[in-house]
Protein backbone atom coordinates (compact mmCIF):
# COMPACT_ATOMS: atom_id res chain seq x y z
CA UNK A 1 0.00 0.00 0.00
CA UNK A 2 1.44 3.37 -0.95
CA UNK A 3 1.65 6.00 1.81
CA UNK A 4 -0.56 9.07 1.46
CA UNK A 5 1.03 12.01 -0.34
CA UNK A 6 2.88 14.49 1.81
CA UNK A 7 0.90 17.54 2.81
CA UNK A 8 2.55 20.73 1.63
CA UNK A 9 2.02 23.44 4.21
CA UNK A 10 2.93 27.09 3.98
CA UNK A 11 3.09 29.13 7.13
CA UNK A 12 0.93 32.19 6.63
CA UNK A 13 2.05 35.66 7.65
CA UNK A 14 1.99 36.36 11.38
CA UNK A 15 -0.71 38.55 12.91
CA UNK A 16 1.45 41.67 12.68
CA UNK A 17 1.91 41.27 8.91
CA UNK A 18 -1.63 40.44 7.84
CA UNK A 19 -2.46 44.05 7.12
CA UNK A 20 -5.41 43.78 9.45
CA UNK A 21 -8.10 41.16 9.70
CA UNK A 22 -11.08 43.15 8.51
CA UNK A 23 -10.74 41.49 5.09
CA UNK A 24 -11.27 38.17 6.80
CA UNK A 25 -14.39 39.29 8.61
CA UNK A 26 -15.73 40.61 5.32
CA UNK A 27 -15.03 37.26 3.67
CA UNK A 28 -16.92 35.53 6.44
CA UNK A 29 -19.96 37.68 5.82
CA UNK A 30 -19.04 40.13 8.62
CA UNK A 31 -20.25 40.01 12.18
CA UNK A 32 -22.58 38.93 13.63
CA UNK A 33 -22.09 35.46 12.15
CA UNK A 34 -24.83 33.89 10.08
CA UNK A 35 -26.22 30.91 11.95
CA UNK A 36 -27.88 27.86 10.47
CA UNK A 37 -31.25 26.87 11.89
CA UNK A 38 -30.03 24.08 14.15
CA UNK A 39 -30.43 23.74 17.91
CA UNK A 40 -26.79 22.75 18.39
CA UNK A 41 -25.80 26.03 16.70
CA UNK A 42 -27.86 28.30 18.93
CA UNK A 43 -25.40 30.88 20.28
CA UNK A 44 -25.00 31.24 24.02
CA UNK A 45 -24.10 34.37 25.91
CA UNK A 46 -21.00 36.16 24.64
CA UNK A 47 -18.15 36.51 27.12
CA UNK A 48 -14.61 37.77 27.24
CA UNK A 49 -11.54 35.64 27.92
CA UNK A 50 -7.92 35.23 26.84
CA UNK A 51 -6.04 32.43 25.13
CA UNK A 52 -3.57 31.01 27.64
CA UNK A 53 -2.34 28.11 25.53
CA UNK A 54 -3.22 25.22 23.26
CA UNK A 55 -3.95 21.63 24.20
CA UNK A 56 -4.03 18.62 21.94
CA UNK A 57 -5.86 18.86 18.61
CA UNK A 58 -6.32 22.60 18.83
CA UNK A 59 -8.02 22.73 22.22
CA UNK A 60 -8.15 26.30 23.51
CA UNK A 61 -6.89 26.64 27.07
CA UNK A 62 -8.37 29.88 28.37
CA UNK A 63 -7.11 32.22 31.07
CA UNK A 64 -10.34 31.67 33.01
CA UNK A 65 -9.42 28.00 33.39
CA UNK A 66 -12.07 26.90 30.90
CA UNK A 67 -11.34 24.80 27.83
CA UNK A 68 -12.97 25.14 24.42
CA UNK A 69 -12.69 24.05 20.81
CA UNK A 70 -13.30 26.19 17.75
CA UNK A 71 -16.66 25.44 16.18
CA UNK A 72 -17.10 24.21 12.60
CA UNK A 73 -13.59 23.06 11.81
CA UNK A 74 -11.68 19.80 11.68
CA UNK A 75 -8.25 19.86 13.31
CA UNK A 76 -5.77 18.21 10.91
CA UNK A 77 -4.64 14.62 11.39
CA UNK A 78 -1.22 14.97 9.74
CA UNK A 79 1.58 16.02 12.17
CA UNK A 80 3.08 18.62 9.80
CA UNK A 81 -0.30 20.24 9.14
CA UNK A 82 -1.16 20.09 12.85
CA UNK A 83 2.07 21.90 13.70
CA UNK A 84 1.34 24.61 11.12
CA UNK A 85 -2.16 25.19 12.55
CA UNK A 86 -0.73 25.48 16.07
CA UNK A 87 1.91 27.93 14.84
CA UNK A 88 -0.83 30.10 13.33
CA UNK A 89 -2.84 30.22 16.57
CA UNK A 90 -0.07 30.69 19.14
CA UNK A 91 0.65 34.38 18.30
CA UNK A 92 -2.86 35.15 19.58
CA UNK A 93 -1.92 33.99 23.09
CA UNK A 94 -2.73 36.55 25.82
CA UNK A 95 -4.86 38.65 23.46
CA UNK A 96 -8.43 39.44 24.61
CA UNK A 97 -11.03 37.24 22.91
CA UNK A 98 -14.77 37.63 22.43
CA UNK A 99 -16.23 34.12 22.68
CA UNK A 100 -19.66 32.93 21.59
CA UNK A 101 -20.53 29.43 22.80
CA UNK A 102 -22.37 26.88 20.64
CA UNK A 103 -24.51 24.17 22.24
CA UNK A 104 -23.66 22.36 25.47
CA UNK A 105 -20.46 20.93 26.85
CA UNK A 106 -18.92 17.83 25.30
CA UNK A 107 -17.85 14.74 27.27
CA UNK A 108 -14.57 16.48 28.22
CA UNK A 109 -16.26 19.58 29.61
CA UNK A 110 -15.42 21.76 26.62
CA UNK A 111 -17.63 24.15 24.68
CA UNK A 112 -17.61 24.77 20.95
CA UNK A 113 -16.99 28.46 20.44
CA UNK A 114 -16.60 31.18 17.87
CA UNK A 115 -13.55 33.22 18.90
CA UNK A 116 -12.71 36.73 17.66
CA UNK A 117 -9.89 38.89 18.98
CA UNK A 118 -10.98 42.18 20.46
CA UNK A 119 -9.53 45.51 19.40
CA UNK A 120 -9.40 47.75 16.34
CA UNK A 121 -8.38 44.90 14.01
CA UNK A 122 -10.44 41.86 15.08
CA UNK A 123 -9.35 38.46 13.79
CA UNK A 124 -11.66 35.46 13.50
CA UNK A 125 -9.64 32.41 14.62
CA UNK A 126 -11.64 29.70 12.84
CA UNK A 127 -12.00 31.76 9.68
CA UNK A 128 -8.30 32.59 9.66
CA UNK A 129 -7.23 28.96 9.94
CA UNK A 130 -9.55 27.94 7.10
CA UNK A 131 -8.56 30.88 4.87
CA UNK A 132 -4.90 29.91 5.32
CA UNK A 133 -5.67 26.34 4.20
CA UNK A 134 -4.57 24.92 7.55
CA UNK A 135 -7.85 23.26 8.54
CA UNK A 136 -11.05 22.16 6.81
CA UNK A 137 -14.56 23.34 7.61
CA UNK A 138 -16.45 20.49 9.25
CA UNK A 139 -19.66 20.36 11.32
CA UNK A 140 -18.32 17.41 13.32
CA UNK A 141 -21.13 15.67 15.19
CA UNK A 142 -23.57 18.53 14.51
CA UNK A 143 -26.24 18.28 11.82
CA UNK A 144 -25.00 21.34 9.98
CA UNK A 145 -22.34 24.02 9.94
CA UNK A 146 -23.24 26.80 12.33
CA UNK A 147 -21.47 29.27 10.03
CA UNK A 148 -21.93 28.08 6.44
CA UNK A 149 -19.75 30.96 5.22
CA UNK A 150 -16.69 29.17 6.62
CA UNK A 151 -16.89 26.53 3.90
CA UNK A 152 -16.82 29.27 1.27
CA UNK A 153 -13.52 30.51 2.74
CA UNK A 154 -11.89 27.30 1.48
CA UNK A 155 -12.17 28.47 -2.12
CA UNK A 156 -9.10 30.76 -2.13
CA UNK A 157 -6.61 28.36 -0.47
CA UNK A 158 -7.95 25.50 -2.59
CA UNK A 159 -7.36 27.48 -5.80
CA UNK A 160 -3.88 28.50 -4.61
CA UNK A 161 -2.93 25.04 -3.36
CA UNK A 162 -2.20 26.29 0.15
CA UNK A 163 -1.66 24.03 3.14
CA UNK A 164 -3.96 21.03 3.19
CA UNK A 165 -5.01 21.84 -0.39
CA UNK A 166 -1.47 21.48 -1.70
CA UNK A 167 -2.19 18.06 -3.20
CA UNK A 168 -5.78 18.92 -4.15
CA UNK A 169 -8.79 16.85 -3.19
CA UNK A 170 -8.47 13.07 -3.47
CA UNK A 171 -10.33 11.70 -6.48
CA UNK A 172 -13.31 9.59 -5.45
CA UNK A 173 -12.45 7.05 -8.16
CA UNK A 174 -8.91 6.53 -6.78
CA UNK A 175 -9.48 3.54 -4.50
CA UNK A 176 -5.77 3.16 -3.69
CA UNK A 177 -5.37 6.77 -2.54
CA UNK A 178 -8.55 6.58 -0.46
CA UNK A 179 -7.56 3.24 1.09
CA UNK A 180 -4.23 4.78 2.11
CA UNK A 181 -6.20 7.36 4.09
CA UNK A 182 -8.25 4.82 6.07
CA UNK A 183 -9.24 6.20 9.45
CA UNK A 184 -8.41 9.78 8.46
CA UNK A 185 -10.58 12.77 7.62
CA UNK A 186 -10.51 13.33 3.86
CA UNK A 187 -11.95 15.73 1.32
CA UNK A 188 -12.67 13.94 -1.94
CA UNK A 189 -14.25 14.94 -5.24
CA UNK A 190 -15.93 12.92 -7.95
CA UNK A 191 -19.00 12.32 -10.04
CA UNK A 192 -21.85 10.28 -8.60
CA UNK A 193 -22.52 7.46 -11.05
CA UNK A 194 -25.23 5.59 -9.17
CA UNK A 195 -27.66 6.32 -6.32
CA UNK A 196 -29.15 3.37 -4.47
CA UNK A 197 -31.98 4.25 -2.09
CA UNK A 198 -32.78 1.69 0.61
CA UNK A 199 -35.07 1.81 3.61
CA UNK A 200 -32.33 2.47 6.18
CA UNK A 201 -29.71 4.26 4.10
CA UNK A 202 -28.80 5.50 0.64
CA UNK A 203 -25.62 4.60 -1.26
CA UNK A 204 -23.78 7.03 -3.54
CA UNK A 205 -21.34 5.21 -5.82
CA UNK A 206 -18.46 6.99 -7.56
CA UNK A 207 -17.06 4.08 -9.60
CA UNK A 208 -18.63 1.97 -12.36
CA UNK A 209 -20.18 -1.30 -11.26
CA UNK A 210 -17.50 -3.91 -10.71
CA UNK A 211 -14.75 -1.29 -10.25
CA UNK A 212 -13.22 -0.01 -7.02
CA UNK A 213 -13.94 3.50 -5.86
CA UNK A 214 -15.62 5.48 -3.13
CA UNK A 215 -19.06 4.65 -1.76
CA UNK A 216 -20.78 7.26 0.39
CA UNK A 217 -23.44 5.97 2.76
CA UNK A 218 -26.19 8.33 3.91
CA UNK A 219 -28.32 7.41 6.89
CA UNK A 220 -32.09 7.90 6.55
CA UNK A 221 -32.20 11.01 8.76
CA UNK A 222 -29.38 12.74 6.88
CA UNK A 223 -30.91 11.76 3.52
CA UNK A 224 -34.12 13.46 4.62
CA UNK A 225 -32.15 16.59 5.52
CA UNK A 226 -30.53 16.58 2.09
CA UNK A 227 -33.95 16.28 0.42
CA UNK A 228 -35.12 19.33 2.37
CA UNK A 229 -32.33 21.26 0.64
CA UNK A 230 -33.04 19.98 -2.86
CA UNK A 231 -30.55 17.09 -2.96
CA UNK A 232 -32.15 13.81 -4.03
CA UNK A 233 -31.39 10.79 -6.18
CA UNK A 234 -32.61 12.70 -9.24
CA UNK A 235 -30.58 15.84 -8.54
CA UNK A 236 -27.38 14.09 -7.42
CA UNK A 237 -26.91 11.36 -10.01
CA UNK A 238 -24.31 12.41 -12.56
CA UNK A 239 -23.27 15.50 -10.59
CA UNK A 240 -19.74 16.41 -9.58
CA UNK A 241 -19.63 16.72 -5.80
CA UNK A 242 -17.20 17.30 -2.95
CA UNK A 243 -17.53 15.05 0.10
CA UNK A 244 -15.77 15.29 3.45
CA UNK A 245 -15.57 12.69 6.20
CA UNK A 246 -13.50 9.87 7.66
CA UNK A 247 -12.56 7.07 5.26
CA UNK A 248 -13.46 3.56 6.42
CA UNK A 249 -12.82 0.33 4.57
CA UNK A 250 -15.58 -2.13 3.70
CA UNK A 251 -15.56 -3.88 0.37
CA UNK A 252 -13.84 -0.69 -0.72
CA UNK A 253 -13.34 2.84 0.68
CA UNK A 254 -16.46 4.21 2.39
CA UNK A 255 -17.42 7.55 3.90
CA UNK A 256 -20.54 7.74 6.05
CA UNK A 257 -22.01 11.19 5.44
CA UNK A 258 -22.27 12.86 8.83
CA UNK A 259 -24.39 15.88 7.88
CA UNK A 260 -25.96 17.69 4.94
CA UNK A 261 -23.02 20.12 4.90
CA UNK A 262 -20.54 17.27 4.37
CA UNK A 263 -21.50 17.16 0.68
CA UNK A 264 -21.63 19.99 -1.83
CA UNK A 265 -22.27 20.11 -5.55
CA UNK A 266 -19.24 21.65 -7.28
CA UNK A 267 -20.41 21.54 -10.88
CA UNK A 268 -18.92 24.54 -12.60
CA UNK A 269 -15.99 24.91 -10.20
CA UNK A 270 -12.42 24.19 -11.19
CA UNK A 271 -12.54 20.83 -9.44
CA UNK A 272 -10.15 17.89 -9.15
CA UNK A 273 -7.00 19.99 -9.29
CA UNK A 274 -3.98 18.22 -10.72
Amino acid sequence: MNPPPAIATRRPPGPARRGGALWLLAACGALPFSVAADESCRPGAARADRLAGLGSRGELILASGRRAVLSDLRWPDEPEAEAAARAWLLPFRDRPLALTERGGEDRWGRRRVDAVTEGTEPADLAGGLIAAGLVHADPGEADTLCRPSLRALEAAPRAAGLGLWGAGAVEASDAAALTARAGRFTVTEGRILHVGERSARTYLDFAPRGAQGLTVTVQKRTWRRLAEHGLSAATLKGRLVRVRGTVEIGRGPVIDLGSRDAIEVVEGERALRR
